[in-house]
């Protein structure tokens, strides 16, 4: 396919080679978002494990049969890159598909946005989805590789999330860690009051009696 031909969304195309590389481009522009590409390996729909997630934090699958390459800028550009190898696929893997996140924004930030597919070999386009559509989104999957029939193909797909990597990650089954939040503090315990000593009345003095009266000497006789 020419370069200067980009598919319609839900259109496929043949991928006739034995490797590919998968370039996610935008526009280089001050204050945009970055954008960053990932890969998902799918069995039936799902990724096995989280293993199954090829991205800048886990950049090559068990099997070598993705790897991320990396960024590349250069004055008019920004791409991110990923390598597949379709010999090293294995058997169970029919689908991967090709996601991009934005980090500080939303892709309605982001101009110029694609994805192309090149043969690794001779750098011929295979395949190329420009994005326009983009609105309030912080993930996206801008394209999938599929097998059909025995031959893999690509489809522009340009379809967003809200809810960034997370919730386009957990909608192909990866668990993502939910942050920890410390327990409650146990509350401290009551300070104990000092108990008075019970107060006793004082008890009413006796009264003082008045010394006996002097007798009179008796009278001399």
């Amino acid at each position: 396919m020419g370069a200067s031909m980009t598919m319609q969304k839900g259109s496929n195309v043949a991928v006739p080679a034995g490797a590919v590389r998968v370039e996610v481009g935008r526009h280089a522009a001050p204050g945009a978002p970055d954008v960053d590409a990932s890969a998902l390996l799918l069995v039936a729909g799902k990724v096995r494990d989280d293993a199954d997630f090829v991205f800048y934090n886990q950049p090559a699958h068990a099997s070598g049969a993705v790897r991320h390459e990396g960024k590349r800028t250069a004055p008019d550009r920004v791409t991110d890159t990923l390598v597949v190898d379709f010999g090293k696929v294995e058997p169970a893997i029919d689908r991967i598909v090709v996601a991009a996140s934005a980090d500080g924004g939303t892709f309605g930030r982001v101009s110029g946005l694609y994805v192309r597919v090149t043969d690794a070999a001779s750098g011929a386009e295979l395949a190329r989805f420009d994005s326009t559509d983009a609105t309030v989104e912080t993930a996206y999957i801008l394209g999938e590789l599929y097998l059909r029939q025995g031959a893999w193909k690509f489809r522009a797909v340009g379809q967003g999330y809200g809810t960034g990597l997370e919730g386009l990650a957990t909608d192909f089954g990866i668990s993502v860690d939910e942050p920890q939040q410390s327990p409650p503090a146990a509350p401290a315990p009551p300070v104990p009051q000092a108990t008075a000593a019970p107060v006793t009345a004082p008890q009413p003095r006796p009264a003082a009696q008045a010394p006996a009266a002097a007798q009179a000497p008796a009278p001399a006789p």
